[in-house]
């Protein structure tokens, strides 16, 4: 299998990953009447163990390094409280605000933030293309907030707002963390952004004063989305990204939102309309614009 193949494979099944795992989400929170301010200080803490136990067999006392200074204690703490945990609590919360087809397609909003803060750090306009991805954007929230009638939101307020607010903390944490990512392998400072992100989000929301108890059912979604939405999904597209390079992996991301729209379409009854099909294809053709850097 060559290079490129494989690198698409492991993009692509990370996306798929990431999209069942917002649809089991959304059945803990419509069917097993789970919180998201209970779930994701679990999730996120039982995966920061996974990840955190395997970098000491692999990495041993590196994986300590990144709080030897400092400068990276702080980096570190921003990447992985207000970038990464911020990202996966906001994306929970607005699936249990609306569904996960719509999480994740506000989630992939992050392009544009993200080169909106770019075009910040470097003191320039946004280039022609990427007017045309903004404005593109735009037009996907438009079609999928409101099918096409100003006078009556298609999706709550309040998820379009966490929906957006997840898209920034992907910013921060695609932004922020240059000299951490070039230091560190990324898998210590998941580890780290995962177990801070647990015990910040728990101490805010206190899981325990919940009295929530899963079943069964509950249980083995809980795992679903510790081991496949964070662990093998997080492993396979960053191996993809090693691959084929970051431009190429967002659009191959992009089976996330879909993978997500079909099963919580077909499965756990979320409406889909034409209006959220013309909301994905203008989305997924302003990734394509900023990934490939033009217009045609």
């Amino acid at each position: 299998m060559n290079t490129q193949l494989k690198g698409a494979l492991l993009t692509m099944s990370g996306g798929i990953c990431w999209g069942i795992s917002g649809s089991v989400g959304q059945y803990l929170f419509t069917r097993q009447g789970m919180d998201s301010r209970w779930l994701v200080p679990v999730r996120l803490g039982a995966a920061g163990l996974i990840l955190f136990c395997w970098c000491l067999v692999r990495y041993g006392r590196k994986t300590f390094e990144p709080w030897k200074t400092r400068r990276t204690a702080l980096d570190l703490f921003i990447y992985g409280v207000t970038g990464i945990s911020c990202c996966q609590f906001f994306y929970f919360l607005t699936i249990q605000l609306s569904s996960a087809a719509i999480g994740t397609i506000l989630q992939d909003l992050s392009p544009v933030t993200i080169l909106l803060a770019m075009c910040v750090l470097e003191r320039r306009l946004p280039r022609p293309f990427e007017v045309i991805s903004i404005l593109l954007a735009l037009l996907g929230i438009f079609l999928i907030t409101t099918h096409g009638d100003i006078r009556h939101m298609a999706v709550s307020s309040a998820a379009l707002v966490t929906g957006i607010v997840c898209a920034l903390s992907v910013t921060v944490y695609n932004v922020e963390p240059r000299e951490l990512l070039a230091r560190f392998p990324v898998t210590i400072l998941q580890a780290w952004a995962f177990l801070m992100g647990s015990i910040v989000i728990a101490l805010i929301f206190r899981p325990w004063n919940y009295g929530y108890v899963p079943n069964l059912p509950g249980y083995l979604g809980i795992a679903f989305v510790v081991v496949v939405g964070n662990v093998i999904a997080f492993t396979a597209y960053m191996g993809g990204v090693k691959l084929i390079g970051p431009e190429k992996s967002i659009l191959y991301g992009f089976s996330e939102p879909v993978s997500a729209a079909v099963i919580s379409t077909l499965c756990l009854g979320s409406s889909f309309t034409a209006w959220d099909a013309a909301g994905f294809a203008a989305v997924f053709i302003m990734m394509v614009i900023i990934s490939t850097g033009k217009t045609t």
